[in-house]
């Protein structure tokens, strides 16, 4: 992500967002996807932000639509409270809440759910992420949030790809978007999905972008 130290904090979206600097410190993934949902929803509308981490996709998505009510979970009690002060520092309000969104009991949906999931395999870091996860558990654990007609969101490993995309066809999520993201190599290594549920839309895959194009990272462009 483009972002310049200023004093104790980053800023992001040409100074829009601001981060503390903490055990995690954001990358490009969560301003992309914020970058992807856009201004699709307004004022009032409800997000679940499933794995929320220290906020990143959350605050840009809320420096694009500030209207919205976003809740965020995420297993960290660390990344939570790093989350807490991010959102208190931008002036936003947020729900947290702490848990795993695989084993959340719950009857609450959301017009949308997104998502930077925990793709990473290897050993975890110190700073209390979530690693080694099964992205189709996952992926079905996030469309039960979703409501009737609503959509779900995410950035992941574009090798994740078919397995993401299997999970949302078992849970009856159609009309899916692809959109790839590619780096210094000829393939992609991000791929956003998004899927409305009980559509059965076809599967459409769009033109990439360069992961480090400066008009989304910088300049706040929405997708």
């Amino acid at each position: 992500m483009a972002m310049s130290q200023k004093q104790d904090f980053f800023t992001g979206l040409g100074g829009r967002v601001k981060f503390t600097r903490g055990d995690y410190n954001i990358t490009g993934d969560p301003v992309w996807l914020a970058a992807f949902i856009g201004q699709a929803y307004g004022t009032g509308h409800n997000i679940l932000d499933a794995g929320i981490g220290t906020g990143g996709a959350a605050l840009c998505l809320l420096a694009h639509a500030p209207g919205l009510k976003i809740t965020g979970m995420d297993i960290s009690e660390t990344m939570l409270s790093e989350c807490a002060v991010n959102a208190e520092l931008n002036g936003r309000e947020l729900e947290l809440i702490h848990g795993d969104i695989t084993a959340w009991r719950t009857d609450r949906t959301f017009d949308a759910v997104m998502t930077n999931p925990p793709y990473f395999k290897g050993t975890p870091r110190t700073g209390g992420a979530h690693h080694n996860v099964d992205l189709t558990d996952w992926t079905r654990a996030c469309l039960r949030r979703v409501r009737p007609q609503g959509y779900f969101y995410c950035i992941v490993d574009a090798a994740a790809t078919a397995e993401v995309i299997a999970a949302l066809h078992a849970g009856k999520a159609g009309d899916i978007n692809i959109v790839p993201l590619f780096g210094g190599a000829a393939h992609a290594e991000r791929a956003m999905i998004s899927a409305c549920l009980n559509s059965r839309g076809g599967t459409k895959i769009h033109a990439g972008f360069s992961m480090n194009d400066d008009t989304v990272l910088r300049d706040g462009k929405v997708l």
